[in-house]
């Protein structure tokens, strides 16, 4: 990832910040001159992308916290506003998948995708939200990005939970953009296709796990970073441009 996009004076909140996709989006974000918070339950691997962050440049703090529990993620809004001020630039990044079959009853993946897919936004969205709505009441941009999957609308047997979850995530998205769009809050749903990240990693079903393998050594998958240059790009247009729904798949998935 190459592209640098002007974001100096911007305060940004990144979740699931350790790695994949969310790690990424803090990268180009930092490079485009913002502030950034790194959000995640993995203190070191923050910590190590907070000092890579700085010895680019750029400017990063670590923030461990679980975005499954509203009492963590407050506390986290209060120590990065008290840091950086408010955050203008928020990226719901955190997420899991973990495919199994309806049948299987597995309660505990179900909990967790729900939990952190879905719940887990909305405790960031209720946390950093007043420091979203200070900064387009003061004339500055202010950004409120969720990623959701392509599964959201595409059927993949065996991800039915997983998809429910980003399903919600992405009608979330929708109807805030009516609440908050006349606020000038701009709310920006990505939904990525087969994207090399971490998320394949935590399957436990082996027959899955290797039908995910096949479809990443049949076709050339997203980067993180490609996840990360459009999420720079979107939060970088004027502040009355909303690309409100990007779709963004490997050419050969298209």
């Amino acid at each position: 990832m190459s592209n640098h996009y002007e974001l100096t004076g911007r305060s940004a909140l990144v979740t699931g910040a350790a790695s994949g996709m969310g790690a990424r989006t803090a990268t180009a974000l930092a490079a485009g001159g913002a502030r950034v918070a790194l959000l995640s339950r993995r203190q070191t691997r923050v910590d190590d992308l907070a000092a890579e962050i700085t010895t680019a440049g750029g400017v990063a703090l670590p923030v461990p916290a679980d975005v499954t529990d509203p009492a963590s993620v407050q506390a986290a809004a209060e120590r990065v506003t008290a840091e950086f001020g408010a955050p203008d630039l928020v990226v719901n990044a955190a997420g899991v998948m973990l495919p199994n079959p309806i049948g299987a009853g597995r309660i505990d993946e179900w909990s967790r995708m729900i939990d952190t897919n879905l719940t887990g936004a909305m405790h960031v969205i209720q946390a950093f939200l007043p420091g979203l709505r200070a900064a387009a009441a003061d004339g500055r941009p202010a950004d409120l990005v969720n990623i959701s999957s392509i599964g959201a609308h595409v059927v993949f047997p065996e991800y039915a939970v997983y998809s429910a979850t980003k399903a919600a995530l992405t009608q979330l998205s929708a109807s805030l953009r009516t609440e908050l769009g006349p606020d000038a809050i701009r709310v920006t749903n990505i939904e990525p296709g087969l994207t090399d990240s971490e998320l394949g990693e935590h399957i436990d079903n082996p027959r899955l796990s290797a039908q995910l393998d096949g479809m990443f050594a049949t076709m050339q998958a997203l980067t993180s970073g490609d996840i990360a240059d459009l999420i720079a790009y979107v939060t970088s247009r004027p502040r009355h441009v909303n690309l409100r729904q990007v779709i963004v798949l490997p050419t050969s998935q298209s």
